[in-house]
């Protein structure tokens, strides 16, 4: 077997495990086998929508990041900073505050929020000699910011309970996880996967240009947009679900690339598989590290995904 081959297994073998342990442990640890009723009904009822809904997560921000990096070309590109979790974030609170009863809403609004976010960031990025690095970030910041500005002021139409939860759910909550609310996350992180990694010779030949790509043969502009739609609906659907988890779309397709190597048609699977150990991991240390309260899942991200952001913004 291969060196790659072996990677491949053990990231394979990874993902139950972690799924498995992400059931077991918490403010109060399962056994494997058995339980009384009580731990049957936390394990069935409790845990495994959470652990799920974790797994459907972060296998879309990782997906969605991967593929965005290699449209963009650019290693930085990522829905958190790019602004299109916060747009997702702020259709998502429009739809709590005007459609609170229409089950929809949330996942429609954060879908509308994230296309307009990411299509507002591409536009502000191009220059007359093209898209730099330094243009993309700036560009998403500002996004970001403008967004986080917006989100902060409607607040205010908030009551004290319902700001509460969601300031925890803004920083990435996956406590409200049910038995039906992680079948459409993870039914679009399966079906966006598949798109993309469908697209993934047509993403290869991108990464070298965009006019390249196209005398090989690709349909740029339907690509791009399939990617920016399929990117959107991913991140969307997964912040409405369990808020904003930041920094998953840029640290799992980077480790994920310096390990199996750029082409996208290993990358943007293994990162899918990768994406949802990461999150799943880090929401279990979550509800762990200071059990029996928890912590937001997406403050645990951020905590190793700053730093690497840093690192990679130096090495640009």
């Amino acid at each position: 077997m291969t060196r790659l081959g072996v990677k491949t297994g053990i990231v394979l073998l990874a993902l139950p495990a972690v799924l498995v342990m992400g059931l077991l442990l918490g403010s109060e640890n399962l056994p494997l086998f058995g339980g009384d009723e009580l731990q049957r009904a936390i394990l069935l009822e409790i845990r495994l929508p959470r652990v799920l809904l974790g797994a459907a997560v972060g296998a879309s921000l990782a997906v969605a990041g991967a593929a965005l990096q290699s449209l963009l070309r650019n290693p930085l590109a990522e829905p958190y900073l790019l602004g299109v979790s916060n747009g997702a974030a702020l259709g998502t609170m429009l739809a709590i505050v005007l459609f609170a009863g229409f089950f929809w809403a949330g996942p429609i609004m954060a879908f509308a929020g994230a296309v307009i976010a990411t299509a507002t960031v591409y536009r502000m990025a191009q220059s007359k000699v093209g898209m730099s690095v330094e243009r993309l970030v700036l560009s998403g910041i500002i996004v970001t910011t403008m967004l986080s500005s917006i989100i902060v002021l409607m607040t205010t139409l908030l009551d004290a309970t319902k700001l509460r939860s969601f300031t925890f759910w803004l920083l990435g909550d996956l406590s409200q996880a049910t038995s039906g609310s992680y079948i459409l996350p993870l039914v679009f992180a399966v079906l966006g996967t598949l798109v993309l990694t469908f697209n993934a010779r047509s993403l290869n030949l991108l990464m070298l240009g965009e006019r390249d790509a196209f005398d090989f043969g690709v349909e740029v502009s339907n690509v791009r947009l399939s990617v920016f739609a399929c990117a959107a609906a991913l991140v969307g659907v997964s912040v409405a679900a369990g808020g904003s988890v930041g920094y998953v779309g840029l640290i799992v397709p980077h480790l994920v690339r310096m390990t199996f190597g750029s082409d996208n048609r290993r990358v943007i699977p293994i990162s899918a598989i990768v994406g949802a150990i990461f999150v799943v991991l880090a929401d279990t240390v979550a509800r762990t590290v200071i059990a029996p309260r928890e912590l937001p899942v997406g403050a645990i991200t951020a905590l190793i995904g700053a730093p690497l952001f840093i690192y990679l913004l130096r090495r640009s």
